[in-house]
């Protein structure tokens, strides 16, 4: 049995504690395409834009949305690969319209269909994946390559992590946003300081969970998604992540006296009555796990420590590095492996 006690026992845990230094890198050597990119994109002036992705990967995708609706006012949608890979029904509206598939290996047979068929409509593929030589690269009108190394591990952390601060540098540079621009270097100390941030506090109240709500809203609600596929995948706990405003709509009679809800708090706008949330779920005798600002998170049973970030997109992606330490502790507490878990696979092949 792998020792719960040894932070970096886990191959997990070794290639979570790689992605500070990663997207580091992946910044500098990004940054000629990313400028390229963005002149591109901001000549187009598309419409809208779309995503293709499964997996963390559509957590990804839905991180972009966010950004690419706040932060460059583009309208973007989900394109699902069974649209294309299954139905061909790809609408011709996607005529010059950026479709980003996202995904690590770059092998999903439904995703390179997928992005084959847009790309016969006229869409201009962005590739945003880990692997430069992979059949979805190749496919691309622009590949970007998150340089995150070598991911052995099952369950996919410094690629997401990765993942993220390429979407957000290619949105910084497509929309003009200087402040972004400027924010994107301390990526590294922002990251290493949330690696170095401990929630494993949360262990205890999530030891025994069998099901849990996970929460986040605007940037914080795909880290939400991110986290509760995690837990799924690592720790067998049926985790749903809900937006902070839409728990309220119906999920909330889910949760009872001790029962679990993690929420990840945004630094935006978008905390918007978050505090008044937490404060009703500990009102009905739930074990809140919170981070965020100190204000939000005042009510919860347990507040996460988090680190300060210059900008609300880099302390979002903070937490889910924060959060991967967490996920990894607790997936041994309950003696299993994150590095395998049962009936799945590095490269998901579905159509």
């Amino acid at each position: 049995m792998t020792d719960p006690s040894d932070l970096f026992a886990t191959i997990m845990a070794r290639e979570t504690a790689q992605a500070p230094e990663r997207c580091t890198q992946q910044l500098a050597r990004n940054a000629d395409l990313m400028r390229e990119a963005g002149a591109r994109l901001r000549a187009l002036a598309p419409p809208f834009a779309a995503t293709l992705a499964r997996g963390s990967s559509d957590h990804a995708a839905a991180f972009a949305k966010v950004l690419l609706e706040t932060r460059a006012g583009v309208p973007t949608l989900s394109h699902a690969p069974s649209i294309g890979s299954l139905y061909g029904l790809t609408s011709a509206h996607f005529r010059n319209v950026p479709l980003i598939a996202i995904s690590q290996s770059g092998r999903s047979p439904d995703l390179i269909a997928a992005a084959q068929d847009a790309k016969r409509q006229g869409a201009l593929l962005i590739a945003i994946v880990n692997d430069a030589e992979a059949p979805l690269a190749h496919l691309a009108d622009i590949c970007i390559p998150i340089h995150a190394g070598p991911e052995t591990s099952v369950a996919a952390t410094k690629s997401f992590i990765a993942t993220l601060v390429a979407l957000t540098h290619l949105v910084a540079e497509w929309s003009g946003d200087n402040g972004l621009c400027d924010a994107l270097p301390a990526i590294g100390p922002t990251l290493q300081g949330a690696l170095a941030a401990d929630w494993r506090g949360a262990v205890p109240l999530l030891k025994d969970a069998r099901a849990m709500l996970v929460l986040g809203r605007g940037l914080t609600l795909p880290i939400a998604g991110e986290a509760a596929l995690k837990l799924k995948e690592t720790s067998r706990v049926h985790a749903e992540a809900f937006s902070i405003a839409e728990v309220a709509h119906g999920p909330m009679t889910l949760i009872g006296e001790g029962d679990p809800v993690l929420a990840f708090g945004p630094m935006d706008v978008a905390r918007e009555g978050m505090r008044e949330r937490l404060a009703d779920f500990r009102a009905r005798g739930a074990h809140v796990i919170a981070a965020g600002l100190d204000e939000d998170i005042v009510d919860a049973t347990l507040a996460l420590p988090g680190v300060a970030a210059v900008d609300p997109v880099l302390a979002a992606i903070a937490q889910v590095q924060s959060f991967y330490g967490l996920a990894n502790a607790l997936a041994l507490a309950r003696g299993l492996d994150p590095d395998q878990p049962p009936h799945l696979a590095k490269v998901t092949r579905t159509l």
